[in-house]
């Protein structure tokens, strides 16, 4: 296998927020938008954020206990400047996003970061980390 993760599919109870808040609110353009089951996101080259509708998430899924709930995940997104991290917070929240952590000194590596929960409760860190480029060819540098 590749190491390589072309979908990121997360679980959504109000499909209509999630919707409102990534393109009314913060102007993501859907790669495909099917109502009422999953709005598709391309975020990078070959990725893809998807939001599926809960119920139709757990049906395509299936039941039991071979398969647990996913906990403990936060999505990221990287700015420039410690100025574009309170910027995007606060266009987040306008976009009824909830600012869980307002932009502050992170405890790790240096990094000046906000953490907001979109209505659905996805939680995005919003962070400047020094340590953190992208060469020409998508190759991602830490540290």
């Amino acid at each position: 296998m590749e190491q390589q993760v072309h979908f990121t599919t997360l679980a959504t109870p109000d499909l209509d927020a999630a919707r409102r808040f990534y393109v009314d609110g913060l102007g993501w353009t859907p790669l495909l938008d099917v109502p009422g089951e999953i709005v598709f996101f391309q975020v990078a080259p070959g990725t893809v954020l998807a939001f599926f509708e809960a119920a139709q998430f757990g049906q395509d899924l299936g039941t039991g206990p071979e398969r647990p709930a996913v906990s403990g995940v936060t999505l990221a997104h990287n700015v420039g400047d410690r100025d574009a991290v309170r910027a995007l917070a606060d266009a987040m929240a306008a976009a009824g996003g909830t600012v869980l952590t307002a932009p502050e000194e992170g405890a790790f590596g240096g990094v000046f970061h906000a953490l907001v929960r979109d209505p659905n409760g996805v939680v995005w860190e919003v962070a400047h980390n020094p340590g953190w480029s992208v060469d020409a060819d998508g190759t991602v540098r830490l540290g």
